[in-house]
């Protein structure tokens, strides 16, 4: 993978935010698979699929991780919610530095059909 590309992906700063939030890696419980990987190419390889929009059977090789360990640590780390604990750290620290501006701001809302009338 280009070092442009991971830099972009996941800058340094980033990555500084996201290592004590990753849960401490666990071996699969039937034994077997690799070693573990780098944990910053797993989580650069997840960032560009939730970015890129490719599925997961499409990572391009040259992130040095396969598509499943990509997913199934992705899987591991939604789980444990990093993604909802990563936001909260990205807000934090964007606070912390004044560059957050809510002066104005965007609720998305969806509307779903009540079933059988239920309120």
């Amino acid at each position: 993978m280009g070092v442009d590309l991971s830099q972009r992906l996941v800058p340094d700063g980033l990555w500084e935010l996201v290592v004590p939030l990753l849960p401490p890696f666990k071996s699969r419980p039937q034994g077997g698979g690799t070693a573990p990987r780098d944990e910053r190419g797993v989580f650069t390889a997840v960032v560009y699929v939730l970015t890129s929009g490719c599925a997961w059977r499409h990572l391009p090789e040259t992130f040095g991780v396969s598509p499943a360990t990509a997913h199934r640590r992705f899987a591991v780390w939604t789980k444990a919610g990093l993604w909802r604990r990563l936001h909260r750290a990205v807000l934090d620290e964007l606070g912390a530095r004044g560059e957050l501006d809510w002066t104005s701001a965007i609720a998305d809302a969806a509307s779903i059909r009540a079933k059988r009338g239920a309120r």
